[in-house]
Protein backbone atom coordinates (compact mmCIF):
# COMPACT_ATOMS: atom_id res chain seq x y z
CA UNK A 1 0.00 0.00 0.00
CA UNK A 2 1.19 3.38 -0.37
CA UNK A 3 2.06 5.89 2.26
CA UNK A 4 0.48 9.08 2.90
CA UNK A 5 1.99 10.98 -0.44
CA UNK A 6 1.22 14.30 -1.93
CA UNK A 7 -1.60 12.22 -3.66
CA UNK A 8 -3.47 10.98 -0.68
CA UNK A 9 -2.55 14.11 1.55
CA UNK A 10 -4.73 15.70 -1.89
CA UNK A 11 -7.30 13.03 -1.32
CA UNK A 12 -7.31 14.13 2.43
CA UNK A 13 -7.96 18.08 1.74
CA UNK A 14 -10.42 17.15 -0.92
CA UNK A 15 -12.18 14.69 1.46
CA UNK A 16 -12.23 17.04 4.06
CA UNK A 17 -13.72 19.65 1.57
CA UNK A 18 -16.89 17.38 0.35
CA UNK A 19 -17.40 16.47 4.35
CA UNK A 20 -17.76 20.52 4.74
CA UNK A 21 -21.96 18.90 5.38
CA UNK A 22 -20.41 17.64 8.42
CA UNK A 23 -19.47 21.13 9.90
CA UNK A 24 -18.81 21.18 13.24
CA UNK A 25 -20.94 24.41 14.42
CA UNK A 26 -21.23 23.93 17.97
CA UNK A 27 -19.93 21.18 20.42
CA UNK A 28 -22.98 19.16 19.97
CA UNK A 29 -23.79 15.73 18.23
CA UNK A 30 -25.94 16.86 15.51
CA UNK A 31 -27.23 14.82 12.35
CA UNK A 32 -25.58 15.27 9.36
CA UNK A 33 -28.51 15.80 7.12
CA UNK A 34 -28.99 12.58 6.06
CA UNK A 35 -29.98 8.85 7.14
CA UNK A 36 -27.06 6.86 8.64
CA UNK A 37 -26.05 3.97 7.31
CA UNK A 38 -28.11 0.09 8.57
CA UNK A 39 -26.14 -0.29 11.82
CA UNK A 40 -26.71 -4.68 11.15
CA UNK A 41 -24.94 -5.16 7.58
CA UNK A 42 -21.59 -4.09 9.12
CA UNK A 43 -18.88 -6.55 7.35
CA UNK A 44 -17.69 -9.01 6.47
CA UNK A 45 -15.07 -9.32 8.70
CA UNK A 46 -12.15 -10.72 7.18
CA UNK A 47 -8.87 -12.23 8.37
CA UNK A 48 -5.54 -11.50 8.43
CA UNK A 49 -1.98 -13.34 10.08
CA UNK A 50 -0.17 -10.12 11.86
CA UNK A 51 2.20 -10.48 14.86
CA UNK A 52 1.19 -13.67 17.21
CA UNK A 53 -2.64 -12.86 15.99
CA UNK A 54 -5.18 -14.06 12.92
CA UNK A 55 -6.53 -10.84 13.25
CA UNK A 56 -10.23 -10.62 12.47
CA UNK A 57 -11.24 -6.99 10.71
CA UNK A 58 -14.00 -5.04 8.74
CA UNK A 59 -12.23 -2.87 5.79
CA UNK A 60 -14.72 -0.33 4.15
CA UNK A 61 -14.09 2.70 1.59
CA UNK A 62 -11.57 2.98 -1.17
CA UNK A 63 -8.18 0.80 -1.36
CA UNK A 64 -6.18 3.91 -2.18
CA UNK A 65 -7.96 6.51 0.65
CA UNK A 66 -6.57 7.59 3.60
CA UNK A 67 -6.34 4.80 5.95
CA UNK A 68 -8.54 5.07 9.43
CA UNK A 69 -7.33 2.48 12.04
CA UNK A 70 -10.46 2.83 14.66
CA UNK A 71 -9.66 0.47 17.80
CA UNK A 72 -12.63 -0.91 20.07
CA UNK A 73 -12.70 -1.08 23.90
CA UNK A 74 -14.26 -3.55 26.55
CA UNK A 75 -17.11 -5.21 27.10
CA UNK A 76 -17.52 -3.31 23.33
CA UNK A 77 -16.62 -4.30 20.00
CA UNK A 78 -15.98 -3.30 16.09
CA UNK A 79 -19.37 -2.45 16.16
CA UNK A 80 -18.40 0.64 17.98
CA UNK A 81 -17.62 1.77 14.91
CA UNK A 82 -21.16 0.01 12.56
CA UNK A 83 -22.08 3.77 11.58
CA UNK A 84 -18.76 5.92 11.82
CA UNK A 85 -17.08 3.25 9.67
CA UNK A 86 -19.54 3.63 6.57
CA UNK A 87 -19.63 7.69 7.30
CA UNK A 88 -16.03 7.49 6.64
CA UNK A 89 -15.95 5.12 3.89
CA UNK A 90 -18.39 6.97 2.31
CA UNK A 91 -15.96 10.51 2.52
CA UNK A 92 -13.74 8.48 0.97
CA UNK A 93 -11.08 7.14 3.90
CA UNK A 94 -9.74 3.36 3.63
CA UNK A 95 -11.08 2.12 7.26
CA UNK A 96 -9.83 -0.55 9.21
CA UNK A 97 -11.84 -1.69 12.01
CA UNK A 98 -10.30 -5.00 14.10
CA UNK A 99 -11.19 -6.86 16.79
CA UNK A 100 -9.10 -6.80 19.80
CA UNK A 101 -6.99 -10.17 21.23
CA UNK A 102 -9.55 -11.47 22.88
CA UNK A 103 -12.46 -10.38 21.06
CA UNK A 104 -14.41 -11.70 18.03
CA UNK A 105 -12.66 -14.12 15.40
CA UNK A 106 -9.30 -12.70 16.34
CA UNK A 107 -7.33 -15.36 17.61
CA UNK A 108 -3.84 -16.45 18.77
CA UNK A 109 -1.34 -18.64 16.28
CA UNK A 110 0.16 -20.81 19.09
CA UNK A 111 -1.83 -22.21 21.94
CA UNK A 112 1.10 -21.52 23.90
CA UNK A 113 1.46 -17.70 23.29
CA UNK A 114 0.98 -16.05 26.68
CA UNK A 115 -2.39 -14.73 27.01
CA UNK A 116 -1.27 -10.95 27.57
CA UNK A 117 -3.59 -8.32 27.97
CA UNK A 118 -1.14 -5.39 28.78
CA UNK A 119 -1.56 -2.37 27.65
CA UNK A 120 1.69 -2.47 25.11
CA UNK A 121 0.98 -5.66 23.77
CA UNK A 122 -2.44 -4.52 22.52
CA UNK A 123 -0.36 -1.77 21.25
CA UNK A 124 2.36 -3.64 19.16
CA UNK A 125 -0.75 -5.97 17.81
CA UNK A 126 -1.91 -2.73 16.15
CA UNK A 127 1.64 -2.15 14.52
CA UNK A 128 1.36 -5.80 13.47
CA UNK A 129 -1.62 -5.03 11.75
CA UNK A 130 -0.60 -1.96 9.59
CA UNK A 131 2.70 -3.79 9.00
CA UNK A 132 0.11 -6.47 7.17
CA UNK A 133 -2.22 -4.70 5.87
CA UNK A 134 1.28 -2.58 4.18
CA UNK A 135 -0.30 0.58 6.06
CA UNK A 136 2.11 3.22 6.62
CA UNK A 137 0.39 5.56 8.22
CA UNK A 138 -3.00 6.01 9.67
CA UNK A 139 -4.85 8.06 11.61
CA UNK A 140 -5.67 6.29 14.53
CA UNK A 141 -9.01 6.32 16.67
CA UNK A 142 -10.30 4.76 19.88
CA UNK A 143 -12.52 4.94 22.74
CA UNK A 144 -12.13 2.89 25.82
CA UNK A 145 -9.31 0.42 25.42
CA UNK A 146 -9.02 1.16 22.02
CA UNK A 147 -8.26 5.20 23.06
CA UNK A 148 -5.23 3.66 25.13
CA UNK A 149 -3.96 1.42 22.21
CA UNK A 150 -4.38 4.83 20.03
CA UNK A 151 -2.42 6.95 22.36
CA UNK A 152 0.39 4.10 22.92
CA UNK A 153 0.80 4.40 19.05
CA UNK A 154 1.00 8.07 18.59
CA UNK A 155 3.45 8.47 21.40
CA UNK A 156 5.79 5.64 20.65
CA UNK A 157 5.30 5.36 17.06
CA UNK A 158 4.41 8.64 15.78
CA UNK A 159 5.68 7.85 12.34
CA UNK A 160 2.56 5.76 11.91
CA UNK A 161 0.28 7.50 13.10
CA UNK A 162 -0.79 10.67 10.49
CA UNK A 163 -3.23 11.83 13.55
CA UNK A 164 -4.75 10.60 16.63
CA UNK A 165 -8.77 10.74 17.97
CA UNK A 166 -9.32 9.75 21.59
CA UNK A 167 -12.21 9.28 23.31
CA UNK A 168 -11.52 10.52 26.65
CA UNK A 169 -8.12 11.59 26.42
CA UNK A 170 -4.76 11.00 27.03
CA UNK A 171 -5.04 7.01 28.83
CA UNK A 172 -1.61 5.97 29.07
CA UNK A 173 -0.92 4.55 32.31
CA UNK A 174 1.74 2.47 34.43
CA UNK A 175 1.63 -0.15 36.72
CA UNK A 176 3.43 2.29 39.31
CA UNK A 177 1.13 4.82 38.96
CA UNK A 178 -1.54 2.51 39.64
CA UNK A 179 -0.59 1.61 42.98
CA UNK A 180 -1.13 5.01 43.98
CA UNK A 181 -4.45 4.86 45.70
CA UNK A 182 -7.25 7.23 44.88
CA UNK A 183 -9.85 9.11 46.93
CA UNK A 184 -12.66 6.33 48.22
CA UNK A 185 -15.26 7.74 45.00
CA UNK A 186 -13.02 7.16 42.36
CA UNK A 187 -11.60 3.71 43.43
CA UNK A 188 -15.76 2.31 43.69
CA UNK A 189 -16.08 3.50 40.26
CA UNK A 190 -13.36 1.00 39.59
CA UNK A 191 -14.94 -1.88 41.50
CA UNK A 192 -14.57 -4.23 38.77
CA UNK A 193 -10.98 -4.30 38.62
CA UNK A 194 -11.05 -5.26 42.09
CA UNK A 195 -13.36 -8.05 41.34
CA UNK A 196 -11.08 -9.06 38.33
CA UNK A 197 -8.24 -9.27 40.81
CA UNK A 198 -9.87 -12.63 42.89
CA UNK A 199 -10.30 -15.82 40.98
CA UNK A 200 -14.37 -15.93 42.10
CA UNK A 201 -14.00 -12.25 40.03
CA UNK A 202 -12.60 -14.46 36.98
CA UNK A 203 -14.81 -17.41 37.05
CA UNK A 204 -18.10 -14.40 37.86
CA UNK A 205 -16.49 -12.52 34.82
CA UNK A 206 -16.55 -16.40 32.77
CA UNK A 207 -20.06 -17.25 33.61
CA UNK A 208 -21.91 -13.96 33.19
CA UNK A 209 -19.81 -11.89 30.77
CA UNK A 210 -22.79 -10.90 28.88
CA UNK A 211 -25.10 -9.78 31.79
CA UNK A 212 -21.55 -8.18 32.86
CA UNK A 213 -21.03 -6.06 29.81
CA UNK A 214 -24.67 -4.90 30.23
CA UNK A 215 -24.10 -3.49 33.33
CA UNK A 216 -21.20 -2.21 32.48
CA UNK A 217 -22.73 -0.51 29.15
CA UNK A 218 -25.63 1.24 31.19
CA UNK A 219 -23.50 2.43 33.95
CA UNK A 220 -20.67 3.95 31.70
CA UNK A 221 -23.38 5.63 29.22
CA UNK A 222 -26.55 5.93 31.42
CA UNK A 223 -28.51 7.69 29.19
CA UNK A 224 -27.86 5.46 25.91
CA UNK A 225 -31.10 3.57 25.09
CA UNK A 226 -29.51 0.49 23.24
CA UNK A 227 -31.90 -2.05 22.23
CA UNK A 228 -31.19 -5.40 22.63
CA UNK A 229 -30.51 -6.16 19.04
CA UNK A 230 -27.51 -3.16 19.55
CA UNK A 231 -26.53 -5.62 22.15
CA UNK A 232 -27.11 -8.64 20.54
CA UNK A 233 -25.01 -7.81 17.44
CA UNK A 234 -21.62 -7.52 20.17
CA UNK A 235 -22.58 -10.25 22.60
CA UNK A 236 -20.96 -12.72 20.53
CA UNK A 237 -17.92 -11.14 20.13
CA UNK A 238 -17.18 -11.56 23.68
CA UNK A 239 -17.11 -15.38 23.77
CA UNK A 240 -14.31 -15.64 22.25
CA UNK A 241 -12.32 -18.47 23.63
CA UNK A 242 -8.96 -15.93 25.00
CA UNK A 243 -11.65 -13.36 26.29
CA UNK A 244 -11.73 -14.11 29.79
CA UNK A 245 -7.89 -14.42 30.17
CA UNK A 246 -7.17 -11.31 28.26
CA UNK A 247 -9.95 -9.04 30.24
CA UNK A 248 -8.52 -10.57 33.81
CA UNK A 249 -5.04 -10.12 32.65
CA UNK A 250 -5.55 -6.98 31.41
CA UNK A 251 -6.76 -5.27 34.93
CA UNK A 252 -4.48 -7.15 37.24
CA UNK A 253 -1.33 -6.11 35.20
CA UNK A 254 -2.68 -2.60 35.90
CA UNK A 255 -2.47 -3.49 39.77
CA UNK A 256 0.34 -5.10 39.31
CA UNK A 257 -0.81 -8.81 39.91
CA UNK A 258 -0.12 -10.02 36.38
CA UNK A 259 3.73 -9.77 35.69
CA UNK A 260 3.55 -9.23 31.78
CA UNK A 261 6.15 -10.11 29.16
CA UNK A 262 9.68 -9.37 29.35
CA UNK A 263 9.40 -8.60 25.53
CA UNK A 264 7.02 -5.63 26.03
CA UNK A 265 9.22 -4.32 29.56
CA UNK A 266 11.32 -1.43 27.00
CA UNK A 267 8.17 -0.20 25.56
CA UNK A 268 6.76 -0.31 29.13
CA UNK A 269 9.41 1.70 30.25
CA UNK A 270 8.63 4.53 28.08
CA UNK A 271 5.27 4.66 28.43
CA UNK A 272 5.98 4.92 32.47
CA UNK A 273 7.26 8.29 31.36
CA UNK A 274 4.10 9.34 30.18
CA UNK A 275 5.69 10.81 26.88
CA UNK A 276 4.19 13.54 25.06
CA UNK A 277 2.25 13.12 22.05
CA UNK A 278 3.24 15.41 19.33
CA UNK A 279 1.19 14.69 16.24
CA UNK A 280 -2.38 16.51 15.36
CA UNK A 281 -4.96 15.62 18.57
CA UNK A 282 -8.77 15.55 18.63
CA UNK A 283 -9.82 14.37 22.03
CA UNK A 284 -13.59 14.04 22.82
CA UNK A 285 -15.88 13.26 25.89
CA UNK A 286 -19.25 12.86 26.56
CA UNK A 287 -21.08 15.18 29.26
CA UNK A 288 -22.69 12.18 30.74
CA UNK A 289 -20.02 9.78 30.94
CA UNK A 290 -20.46 7.45 33.44
CA UNK A 291 -17.15 5.20 33.38
CA UNK A 292 -13.92 6.88 35.31
CA UNK A 293 -12.42 9.33 33.21
CA UNK A 294 -9.97 11.62 33.71
CA UNK A 295 -10.96 15.53 33.14
CA UNK A 296 -9.78 17.77 30.28
CA UNK A 297 -7.84 19.64 31.92
CA UNK A 298 -5.56 16.43 33.38
CA UNK A 299 -4.51 16.00 30.47
CA UNK A 300 -4.22 19.15 27.86
CA UNK A 301 -0.57 19.48 28.15
CA UNK A 302 0.41 15.82 27.38
CA UNK A 303 -0.12 17.13 23.62
CA UNK A 304 2.33 19.07 22.25
CA UNK A 305 1.35 19.43 18.63
CA UNK A 306 -1.85 20.58 16.64
CA UNK A 307 -4.70 20.39 19.62
CA UNK A 308 -8.21 20.68 20.31
CA UNK A 309 -11.06 19.34 23.12
CA UNK A 310 -14.37 18.69 22.23
CA UNK A 311 -17.14 17.45 25.05
CA UNK A 312 -19.96 16.47 22.99
CA UNK A 313 -23.38 17.10 25.10
CA UNK A 314 -26.73 15.36 24.50
CA UNK A 315 -26.57 12.97 26.82
CA UNK A 316 -23.27 11.17 25.38
CA UNK A 317 -21.73 8.81 27.57
CA UNK A 318 -18.65 6.36 27.61
CA UNK A 319 -19.51 4.85 23.83
CA UNK A 320 -19.37 8.03 21.99
CA UNK A 321 -18.75 6.93 18.24
CA UNK A 322 -21.36 4.15 18.94
CA UNK A 323 -24.17 6.66 20.57
CA UNK A 324 -22.59 10.15 18.50
CA UNK A 325 -20.98 9.17 15.46
CA UNK A 326 -21.54 12.03 13.59
CA UNK A 327 -19.51 14.19 16.09
CA UNK A 328 -16.48 10.82 16.33
CA UNK A 329 -16.56 11.19 12.24
CA UNK A 330 -15.98 15.41 12.12
CA UNK A 331 -12.98 14.17 14.57
CA UNK A 332 -11.29 12.10 12.34
CA UNK A 333 -11.69 14.82 9.13
CA UNK A 334 -10.57 17.50 11.15
CA UNK A 335 -7.83 15.83 12.84
CA UNK A 336 -6.49 14.57 9.55
CA UNK A 337 -6.86 17.46 8.06
CA UNK A 338 -5.04 19.22 10.43
CA UNK A 339 -2.35 16.69 10.09
CA UNK A 340 -1.57 18.40 6.70
CA UNK A 341 -2.67 21.65 6.55
CA UNK A 342 -0.45 22.16 9.72
CA UNK A 343 -3.12 24.39 11.38
CA UNK A 344 -3.80 24.59 15.34
CA UNK A 345 -7.54 24.39 15.77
Amino acid sequence: MPNLDTQNRRNFLGFAAAAAGMAWGSSRAQPLGAPLPAAANFGPVKQIRAGSLDIGFVEQGPSDGPPVLLLHGWPYDIHTYEVVAPLLASAGYRVIVPYLRGFGTTSFLSKDEVRNGQQSAIAADAIALLDALGIEKAIVAGCDWGARTACILAALWPDRCAALVSVSGYLIGSQEANMMPLPPAAELSWWYQFYFATERGRAGYAKNRADFAKLIWRTASPTWQFDEATFARTAPALDNPDHVAIVIDNYRWRLGLSAGEGAYDALERRLASFPLIAVPTITLEGDTNGAPHPEPATYAKKFSGSYTHRTISGGIGHNLPQEAPEAFVQAVIDAGSAAFRGVKK
